[in-house]
């Protein structure tokens, strides 16, 4: 029993260096970048850069009024050397986040504190802007101090600390982002519920087709695998608007005397959603269903079951593995769409993507960017655990 496995030992240890190129090369490209942006949800780095003596000072200040003389003497000095920095900006970006303006004022009192140290006060800062005097302002610079914080991930949360610490809802007014999961998970069920209902008539058919007419109609299927994302939803944006082929198709026909809106609504993001994701659909169904085949209904008939009561009690079951596997692929696949949403959607069909592209590329705050794709890769997993302990429950069962 040993010879066998020292002779496999050669060969698997090939097999590795083999796979090992690929492995460093998936690694570098797509599992680095990705872990370093998640990691950008807890870091909190940017206050500490700019103002690293300020934040520890900051830090043993009660919060209950005005920090020390020296702690603002101490925040006036450095941020008078980080004037005209990089680092200036990057704090109050991450201060921004806080409070909304908190950036113009960090920046004009950057910009009008005195060349030369005169008056290391809080009356030198208030002087500039009053907001400098309330206890509000510096606990928001507490808050940010990092080099870790829990900031990022309570606002994709729509939650907050407020100044004693506790953690409570953002106004409503600025309540955003769950309502905007909330919106995205509907708006991927509702096209994985439509991909099935499309998607599970034409797998059956071409399951049941012989090989010389069912592999033509397969090569449609997987068409659309060949056409850019981009180039297909923009296809849609030509067919659905106001005087587009489908509005003048209803009008010929006499269905509707005025055209639909059917672009720039949720309708149109569905639309469009559905037909580029129909063949994640119908190709898992096609391999569960080919492997099936016509045995099973046509024993169940011949004991008596009508074919409506023969497929939902024989062959509907049986099927179930490609229903799961589809499902699962459309679901996910949705989840992260931004393209077509982009394009065809109004503002309020605006899905998660959008916001993490927003973040990461119009306002650099990679820290909210990172914590958004934190909660939708946390989403995305625990519906793949739930749909494999459903898989192995079913295995079990049967």
């Amino acid at each position: 029993m040993q010879q066998p496995a020292r002779a496999r030992s050669p060969a698997a240890r090939s097999a590795w260096l083999l796979v090992l190129p690929l492995f460093l090369f998936s690694s570098a490209i797509f599992v680095a970048p990705i872990a370093l942006m998640l990691a950008r949800s807890v870091q909190d780095p940017e206050l500490s850069q700019a103002f690293p003596r300020t934040v520890v000072a900051l830090a043993r200040w009660d919060g209950r009024h005005l920090p020390p003389t020296q702690a603002i003497g101490t925040f006036i000095i450095e941020l008078r050397a980080a004037r005209g920095t990089e680092r200036l900006s990057f704090a109050a970006n991450r201060l921004n986040a806080e409070i909304s303006g908190f950036r113009s004022v960090l920046l004009r009192t950057a910009r009008n504190l005195p060349a030369e140290p005169t008056d290391d006060s809080a009356d030198a800062l208030t002087r500039i802007d009053a907001r400098w005097g309330e206890p509000s302002t510096w606990a928001a610079m507490r808050r940010a101090g990092g080099p870790l914080t829990d900031a990022f991930l309570l606002a994709a949360l729509d939650l907050r600390r407020g100044d004693d610490g506790a953690i409570a809802r953002v106004a409503e007014e600025r309540a955003v982002f769950v309502a905007v999961l909330v919106r995205t998970l509907g708006v991927s069920a509702l096209v994985t519920l439509l991909c099935l209902l499309l998607g599970y008539p034409v797998a059956y058919v071409l399951a049941s087709l012989p090989a010389k007419f069912a592999n033509p109609l397969l090569m449609l299927v997987l068409i659309p695998f060949w056409t850019s994302v981009l180039v297909r939803t923009t296809a849609w944006v030509v067919l659905l608007q106001r005087d587009g082929m489908v509005n003048t198709l209803l009008r010929s026909l006499g269905v509707t005397d005025q055209p639909l809106i059917m672009i720039y609504n949720r309708t149109g993001v569905v639309i469009a959603m559905v037909h580029v994701l129909l063949p994640l659909m119908v190709l898992p169904l096609y391999s569960v269903m080919k492997g099936i085949g016509h045995a099973p209904m046509r024993a169940a008939m011949s004991l008596g079951a009508r074919p409506l009561e023969a497929f939902l009690r024989v062959y509907l079951p049986q099927s179930a593995a490609g229903i799961g596997a589809g499902c699962l692929l459309v679901f996910i696949s949705a989840l992260g769409y931004y393209v077509t949403p982009e394009l065809i959607g109004g503002g309020g069909d605006q899905m998660i993507s959008y916001f993490i592209a927003f973040y990461t590329n119009r306002t650099t705050n990679w820290g909210l960017a990172g914590a958004l794709s934190l909660i939708l890769l946390v989403a995305t997993g625990l519906l793949y655990l739930a749909y494999a302990r459903l898989s192995r429950s079913a295995g079990s069962a049967a």
